[in-house]
């Protein structure tokens, strides 16, 4: 059962630490733990004891996959660590990461947040190479093209592949002695680089550092390859001609405690909230966001209207991280299993609710219909993203154009489907202005339609399980 069905989702959360001496393995574990919001299917951590790589992966939250027994395998000075949610290949033990290839001091571990594009083309032509996938991850075939590289230098060997690739990744890799962290040209997703008591580590965003008692020392640039080994921290930059940053970074993915292109996203969340105001005024006696990626939009809507700020929703922060199958009974409670309204907050109230976003319009007409069962006397919807038309290829599992509500319907015929007095979507002016950053650093296309890199416009997350000889992989895989 999936209760965000109306969500979007990111595809992963890396982590990555140089430090001799220490318990990198639980380091990980933690950093892991502060990135957990993105990814929730499975996790893992790879480590280096300077001849040999170490994995141990599981399906499931980081705390149900690691125990002090499974981090007591994890020897070494240099990890990785994954948490995933799947954009290409199925939720299933084997495509869990990080993944392992190569052999001897051949051998790397690689962890990939982001998508690529043309990987049935690359897997196809690696196959034919004489490479062979257990897998039907984009991952493994990034692994596989690093490996294929006739280059002896490492980072050679990693412009070759990034020369081939088309998409989104930001990455960590390990081999027996050094620790990479690797961004696309285009900056797609998030990548920052920290330090902890002389030593380096890597991470998808800056409240991963945070937690384990970092420093923050800068985000990696688009292009940018970072090599650390005893000697340090060296980098290698390509010239970009051009930034693609994904938006829903700051309107929903990253927390909102994390830096991206210098920004901290808890005060650019609440400007989104304040653009809604102007947009979108309305008379009421109660603003509430929709708990807990629209909390700093609601309070940002509320300091600029005027208009009283209070919890109308309380959140079940764990639902969905289990699984068990739920009957049909408490499936039929739908999003009552995920949020508890406060009658005596909402009876007879007028009420502004801010939600990040409207996506399949599957889960707003059930908070719309819960508000009302509440006693809400009116209810207007406020969105901080502009309405989504065109599904994402690069890392964001969004849906299909023809389940994107916004794609088959007017607003106003979307207002009437969920239930709502009134619906406002955030302009993308107004979203840019709240930002505070440049336009053209960012990837809009999923409200544009306008792609930063050609796309196959219907691409299936499943392609690569149904390419020659995966269906061997998994016969074996279940034997």
């Amino acid at each position: 059962m999936n209760y965000k069905a109306d969500t979007l989702h990111e595809s992963c959360g890396v982590f990555g630490v140089y430090a001799p001496g220490e318990d990198v393995a639980r380091l990980t574990f933690f950093g892991l733990f502060a990135l957990q919001h993105r990814g929730q299917e499975s996790a893992g951590i790879a480590t280096s004891d300077g001849s040999r790589l170490h994995v141990y992966a599981d399906m499931g939250l980081v705390s149900q996959v690691f125990n002090e027994d499974a981090l007591d395998l994890l020897r070494g000075d240099i990890a990785i660590g994954h948490n995933r949610y799947s954009t290409t290949g199925s939720s299933r033990i084997i495509n869990a990461q990080p993944i392992l290839a190569g052999k001897g001091a051949e051998s790397i571990a690689v962890a990939h947040n982001g998508n690529i594009v043309n990987a049935a083309h690359l897997r196809q032509e690696l196959a034919e190479q004489g490479h062979t996938f257990r897998t039907s991850t984009d991952t493994e075939v990034i692994a596989n093209l690093i490996l294929s590289s006739t280059e002896k230098d490492w980072v050679c060997r990693i412009r070759y592949a990034m020369r081939r690739l088309q998409g989104a990744y930001s990455m960590v890799m390990l081999t027996p002695d050094r620790l990479f962290g690797i961004r696309d040209p285009l900056g797609m997703r998030p990548l920052c680089l920290g330090a902890i008591n002389g030593h380096w580590v890597i991470a998808s965003e800056s409240c991963a550092l945070d937690h384990i008692g970092a420093s923050f020392s800068r985000e990696l640039e688009p292009g940018e390859i970072v090599s650390i080994g005893e000697e340090g921290v060296e980098s290698y930059r390509e010239k970009t001609d051009r930034r693609a940053t994904c938006i829903f970074e700051y309107i929903y993915f990253a927390r909102p405690d994390s830096v991206i292109n210098g920004r901290l996203l808890y005060p650019a969340r609440q400007a989104m909230g304040e653009k809604l105001a102007e947009e979108y005024p309305v008379e009421a006696d109660m603003v509430m966001g929709v708990p807990d990626s629209a909390t700093a939009a609601g309070i940002g809507y509320s300091r600029r209207s005027g208009i009283l700020l209070s919890e109308g929703l309380l959140k079940n922060r764990y639902v969905g991280r289990t699984f068990i199958q739920p009957d049909q009974r408490i499936r039929d409670l739908g999003v009552k299993l995920k949020f508890n309204p406060l009658p005596q907050m909402l009876n007879g109230k007028r009420l502004v609710v801010v939600d990040d976003s409207i996506v399949r319009g599957t889960t707003t007409p059930q908070v719309v219909r819960l508000l009302r069962q509440a006693g809400a006397k009116e209810v207007h919807m406020r969105i901080c993203a502009p309405p989504i038309r065109y599904p994402c290829f690069f890392g964001v599992d969004m849906a299909s154009r023809r389940e994107l509500i916004a794609a088959q319907k007017s607003i106003p015929e979307i207002r009437d489907w969920i239930g709502a007095d009134s619906l406002g979507y955030l302009s993308l002016d107004g979203l840019i202005e709240a930002v505070a950053l440049p336009r053209d650093i960012f990837c809009l296309a999923c409200f544009t339609g306008h792609y930063p890199i050609p796309v196959q416009l219907e691409m299936d997350k499943l392609a690569l399980e149904t390419m020659p000889g995966h269906a061997e992989v998994v016969a074996a895989e279940q034997r």
